[in-house]
């Protein structure tokens, strides 16, 4: 069972960043990682994906602020640009086994983080 680790939130003011990062215990072959988040009161949602051989995805949401990088097998980062009020949420590690190529789809992935707290504000 992988074990991926959260750490990097906290709180910021509007138009700051944040860089998020993420460890996994372990590297499976063909795996997958992405970032979550889920604000009070909404649905858990995928902002971030990327796999094996790079290939990114964003969701509209944060596309052109946010950037999700995998410097290693196993580490992930999420650095976040232009933060606002509306990006304020818990922000959750994912890791996928089985993926060739990177989703939002919150089934794609199998072992999750606890998460992280992201607060905007001013």
């Amino acid at each position: 069972q992988v074990q991926v680790e959260e750490s990097g939130g906290g709180s910021v003011q509007p138009g700051g960043s944040l860089t998020l990062s993420c460890q996994a215990s372990e590297y499976l072959h063909r795996s997958c990682m992405g970032w979550f988040r889920q604000a009070p009161g909404k649905e858990r949602e995928g902002i971030a994906g990327i796999d094996d051989d790079g290939g990114t995805i964003y969701a509209d949401s944060v596309k052109g602020r946010f950037t999700i990088s995998k410097p290693n097998n196993r580490v992930l980062h999420l650095q976040m640009n232009s933060l606002k009020l509306e990006d304020t949420a818990i922000y959750y590690c994912a890791y996928a086994v089985f993926c060739v190529s990177a989703g939002l789809t919150r089934s794609l992935y199998h072992y999750w983080g606890q998460g992280t707290q992201v607060t905007v504000s001013s």
